[in-house]
């Protein structure tokens, strides 16, 4: 890796400020587990595929939204991007707080949809950032320190926002059964999603003084055309490239990155419908979320005092996969709350895949490290597409047997990509 004027002399500072939008990313995302059987009661909805509209509206802004943030950091570079990312973050959760009281569905989700384009410029930004902000041999090693920052305000955020909205929601579906009017049953609900506004509110003024912060802060410029130049493979054959898209390791691992994100989100947000699927009830699982984040916690500390010491990045991502098949199958093969804390374990197989995928995928990338980083985060959309495609199979399907395959298959790819993916084009 070559060093140029534009890398920082002292990381810390920067990955003090990093570390902070990371938390943010952390809280916003994994409200959406909750959200999930918030919005399934607020709105009346009769199935789990239409309340997984959440997750599919979030993270579907990763792919629209990936490609135009590279060019916007372009122009504005990685600290400029950061602020205005934060400030439309701020914008979509002001029209989701407030559609989400008036019970309005489709702006709702529009709202969500803007929080993911926000999140989308932010992640683009930041993950490469603190990527070459040191040797590419020690950024899982950094970017498991952020996953840290990240996973405890995923663990906060389902307790918070449980604490404030499903209080006293155990009877809700009764309450509004035993309703002697249409216009009783309703004002039940209204009362039930206003819940959600002040919560909402709080977290966009947050994000406003947070892209403030950060637009003033002395957080560095980087170049990361510049600073990520390794060569891959031939050097005079890594010069000669033309477009993003002649980077077999690349491709390999967007693809990689789009069903990590779907197993995590597995893991994370759809952990309360699976628990449903045993009668276990909602207000007991709106806080499942944070079991798998505090999974997840575990396995970033493991990262940090094991990559590279102990293990390679490539080692990790190994071990983190077969990890995950066995979680997986432990849940198949039991039932109840036993089954459910198997899902939640698969919070600690996923933790080392994001740090370990995303410096395998853009190593000697060179001036096509923005575009290449786009091209990840537009595997976030996994995010969107396998929750769905498991909400959507369970109501006609068992629902264990449906979790097994689509996590069993997501799960060998990455086992693959781990083991010789991650060398595609590189001899």
């Amino acid at each position: 890796m070559s060093v140029n004027a534009t890398t920082p002399k002292s990381t810390v500072g920067p990955m003090v400020i990093i570390g902070a939008l990371f938390f943010i990313f952390g809280f916003v995302t994994w409200i959406n587990g909750p959200l999930i059987t918030f919005v399934k009661l607020a709105f009346s909805l009769d199935t789990y595929s239409k309340a997984f509209m959440v997750t599919t509206a979030f993270y579907m802004a990763y792919f629209f939204l990936a490609l135009p943030s590279s060019w916007i950091l372009e122009r504005t570079g990685m600290k400029k991007g950061m602020a205005l990312g934060l400030l439309v973050m701020a914008v979509g959760t002001f029209i989701f707080g407030t559609y989400a009281t008036q019970r309005n569905y489709n702006i709702s989700l529009a709202g969500l949809f803007v929080i993911g384009s926000g999140l989308s410029l932010l992640q683009t930004a930041s993950n490469p950032y603190i990527s070459i902000l040191g040797p590419i041999e020690t950024a899982a090693r950094r970017i498991s320190i952020m996953g840290i920052c990240n996973k405890l305000a995923g663990i906060l955020s389902p307790i918070v926002i449980s604490a404030l909205v499903f209080k006293d929601v155990r009877d809700l579906d009764k309450r509004v059964a035993e309703a002697g009017s249409h216009e009783a049953a309703e004002a039940i609900l209204n009362e039930f999603a206003a819940k959600i506004y002040a919560p909402y509110m709080v977290m966009a003024l947050i994000l406003v003084v947070l892209a403030i912060w950060v637009a003033k802060s002395s957080l560095p410029e980087i170049n990361a055309s510049e600073i990520n130049a390794e060569p891959v493979g031939d050097a005079s054959l890594a010069r000669e490239k033309t477009s993003v898209l002649q980077f077999p390791h690349l491709l390999l691992g967007a693809l990689c990155i789009f069903l990590y994100v779907g197993v995590e989100v597995m893991a994370g947000d759809a952990i309360g419908a699976y628990a449903q699927g045993f009668n276990i009830p909602p207000e007991e699982t709106t806080v499942y979320t944070s079991f798998t984040l505090g999974a997840m916690l575990v396995g970033y500390i493991i990262g940090l005092f094991t990559i590279p010491k102990v293990m390679s990045q490539g080692q990790a991502l190994k071990l983190s996969a077969v990890l995950g098949i066995v979680f997986t199958a432990g849940a198949y093969l039991t039932a109840g709350y036993v089954s459910v804390a198997f899902v939640a374990l698969l919070g600690l197989s996923n933790a080392l895949m994001w740090p370990a995928i995303w410096p395998l995928a853009i190593a000697g990338l060179g001036k096509f490290t923005e575009k290449g980083s786009a091209l990840l985060v537009m595997g976030i959309a996994g995010g969107a597409v396998i929750p769905q495609l498991f909400a959507t199979l369970k109501d006609s399907y068992d629902f264990q047997l449906v979790f097994l395959l689509l996590m069993g298959v997501c799960y060998l790819y990455i086992l693959y990509y781990a083991a010789s993916g991650h060398t595609a084009g590189k001899k």
